[in-house]
């Protein structure tokens, strides 16, 4: 194998799938990327056995062949060298020279015939869908996935696609227990036929493969990106790229009987104000909860913290509420999260009592819910 290929052509490659490759050292060949020189350019591929990715680069390819090469080992080479082109040459021993300008390396490498394969993929059932739409889902739902949880499937973002005679609408879910994010959003006009009846499809996708979407989308690019899924798969396809992902296996929580419905006691306050202020007042929480009091009162919010070590804190601030008055406690940094991916001036808080799960919403966006469980303090 032997190609010469421009460096910021490959390093954009390389950069896509450093999140996709195994970490851990379960198979040594995982850590590494296939390089396939084919005739119309090269095409990298990276997996961890769950989420694989697959792109062709422009290229100029001398000698078609492959071989598989340690993915950091070649990204840190390739970030430190300047623009240009940059021809890599595999051996039949699968070491590899990089040569660009005056610098050369030689790496070893591991046969190409060894790296495991990419699922087969079916082109139809994918579904064309806006990508701001769905990167907005992603970044309103990924922050509430469960990270490393014992609850495996709550490790995942439940995906669930509704369509009707009138409309398509992409629902996302994300939960680790102590919060829970649901955002939807209509992706398209087109509906179910003439049955009237609404089709359902769900789907868990590992948090690991929202993160990669994400970054997909937010590198911008032309064309529209594609989802689908088949019985135990998630397909992603964006401008030449491929990501799939196996599907997570399980019951997701019934998250609906968790979200609380009208009547309970609701403030309305600034995001910017509140947000501030329990950065400020956070400081001074006396553990790793990052555990402040919050009282609502008439035409106030109250914010408090103490430790026995550093001392304590308050901060009032204006507030739309009419009742009595209720004090609960929270973990600073569960509210904080969800404030980050709001946009609104304005955010509403409603909770029955002390205890019970509080709703956090926005006006400006009626598809976005946000639910934190409150702390004892």
């Amino acid at each position: 194998m032997k190609v010469r290929i421009g460096r910021d052509e490959l390093l954009t490659g390389l950069q896509r799938v450093q999140g996709v490759v195994e970490k851990r050292n379960t198979m040594p060949i995982l850590s590494n990327i296939l390089l396939e020189a084919k005739q119309d350019g090269v095409e990298i591929v990276a997996t961890d056995l769950e989420l694989g990715m697959r792109g062709l680069y422009k290229a100029t390819v001398l000698s078609t062949g492959g071989v598989t090469i340690s993915a950091r080992k070649l990204f840190e080479i390739v970030k430190e060298l300047p623009a240009g082109d940059i021809e890599l040459t595999a051996t039949d021993n699968n070491w590899t020279t990089i040569q660009a300008g005056r610098s050369q390396f030689k790496i070893v490498g591991l046969p190409s015939s060894d790296y495991p394969a990419l699922p087969a993929i079916e082109r139809e059932g994918l579904m064309p869908l806006a990508g701001d739409g769905l990167l907005e889902l992603i970044r309103k739902t990924l922050f509430a996935a469960g990270d490393n949880d014992a609850r495996y499937i709550l490790n995942g973002l439940l995906v669930t696609l509704i369509v009707t005679d009138k409309k398509t609408t992409l629902r996302l879910v994300g939960t680790d227990g102590h919060r829970l994010a649901v955002a939807e959003q209509e992706v398209g006009k087109a509906g179910a036929k003439a049955t009237g009846v609404p089709q359902e499809m769900k789907a868990i996708i590992p948090k690991k493969a929202a993160h990669e979407i994400r970054h997909l989308l937010e590198e911008g690019g032309d064309g529209e990106p594609l989802i689908g899924f088949s019985k135990n798969l998630m397909i992603f396809r964006k401008s030449g790229l491929l990501l799939t992902s196996r599907l997570m296996e399980g019951n997701y929580p019934n998250y609906q009987q968790v979200i609380p419905k009208d009547g309970g006691k609701t403030i309305s306050v600034n995001r910017t104000d509140l947000e501030s202020a329990l950065r400020r007042v956070s400081v001074l929480s006396k553990d790793k909860a990052s555990a402040v009091k919050l009282s609502f009162g008439p035409g106030k919010m109250t914010l408090f913290s103490a430790s026995p070590d550093f001392g304590e804190a308050t901060e009032e601030l204006p507030a739309r509420y009419e009742g009595e008055s209720l004090t609960t406690g929270f973990n600073a940094r569960y509210l904080l999260d969800v404030f980050s991916v709001m946009e609104g001036e304005t955010i509403s808080l409603q909770m029955e009592t002390p205890l019970s799960p509080c709703l956090v919403q926005e006006p400006e966006s009626p598809g976005f819910k946000c639910v934190v469980m409150p702390v004892k303090i």
